[in-house]
């Protein structure tokens, strides 16, 4: 059974840099917030570039663990197949999918340096929670307009998605489970079972 390939979905004029920018944040963005999800979003970033720095695939894992809405980010990732994903399916699914992003972005991290992150100074009201939206420097001198979809979960936050230069991100990774399981005649447990295997 073919493993899924991260690289099909990205023939974009952007191509990988935008993912690898979203997931690399710098540790110099704005130390203090008075906004609650800015200084989630901070403390988001600070751990983010701490993981790319260790090159480490369980690390960054366990970075999107934290502060991603994986569940959700998983099920809209099925599209059309999302209720043919068993219960007792559910958590190796998104366990698989949560290594799935954290090995690409261990990966692709180093190849987009980011010098410095800005964040505005106040969440905006979006019509899925909240938007954060930030100024991303690469080492070039290239920029990024980053608007990052959080969600509010008690006390705390979710990342849910994230814009850059118009494209959302996980329509991205959609394209490539939803190709996968057509792939595999809409077997949504092929797709648990490669997720699973690496």
């Amino acid at each position: 059974m073919p493993r899924p390939q991260i690289a099909s979905p990205l023939k974009s004029p952007f191509k990988g840099a935008a993912i690898a920018v979203v997931l690399t944040l710098a540790a110099s963005a704005t130390a203090h917030a008075s906004d609650p999800a800015v200084a989630f979003m901070n403390r988001f970033a600070k751990d983010t570039m701490a993981a790319a720095r260790t090159r480490s695939p369980a690390t960054m894992q366990t970075v999107v663990s934290r502060y991603a809405d994986t569940g959700p980010i998983g099920l809209y990732a099925l599209g059309d197949y999302r209720n043919r994903l068993e219960p007792n399916d559910r958590e190796p699914y998104i366990s698989g999918m949560t290594r799935f992003i954290g090995r690409y972005a261990a990966t692709e991290a180093p190849k987009y340096p980011v010098a410095d992150v800005k964040f505005a100074p106040e969440a905006r009201k979006a019509k899925y929670g909240l938007t954060v939206d930030s100024t991303i420097t690469l080492q070039d001198g290239s920029k990024y307009e980053v608007s990052w979809l959080v969600s509010k979960y008690g006390t705390s936050y979710r990342v849910r998605d994230a814009q850059v230069m118009s494209f959302w991100m996980s329509p991205f990774l959609k394209k490539l489970f939803e190709d996968y399981v057509a792939q595999n005649n809409g077997s949504v447990k092929a797709l648990v079972q490669v997720l699973q295997r690496h």
